[in-house]
């Protein structure tokens, strides 16, 4: 089995509420983010893949780790993802916009039950750990 080497975001709004994005020609939504490239740190992966992505442009110091995490890849048979992922609040200012190989964008209450198709990644592993990280970070 091969594993694909990514970094990906959770970006909240002031609602609390998390964006994910849907790839052209895919079902799963997912977070923005994709593959870490040789010698890359996965910071900087993040930030180039928002910037590609949504157009979406955020400091170093704006991006705080959630963790790093393995599921099966959604989109790709016979492939597991290994995500370094973090997370950012981003304000309704923000020109967040579909660009790149992204169809959808949606915004999601990560608390509440999904009607949307996720990928396993973001539903088995990230939005358990995002759940936790935000208790302690309100808390």
């Amino acid at each position: 089995m091969k594993i694909l080497t990514i970094a990906t975001a959770c970006l909240l709004d002031e609602e609390g509420r998390l964006l994910t994005v849907r790839k052209r020609g895919t079902q799963h939504f997912m977070l923005p983010g994709g593959k870490i490239e040789a010698g890359e740190r996965p910071l900087d992966a993040v930030a180039r893949e928002l910037a590609e992505e949504i157009g979406l442009t955020l400091d170093e110091s704006d991006l705080h780790p959630l963790g790093q995490f393995e599921a099966r890849a959604a989109n790709e048979p016979d492939h597991w993802v290994k995500a370094d992922v973090f997370v950012s609040h981003v304000n309704r200012g923000s020109a967040i916009l579909a660009q790149a190989e992204i169809d959808t964008l949606l915004w999601i209450a990560p608390h509440a039950p999904q009607e949307a198709l996720l990928a396993p990644l973001l539903r088995e592993r990230i939005l358990p750990a995002l759940s936790q990280w935000l208790g302690g970070a309100t808390g």
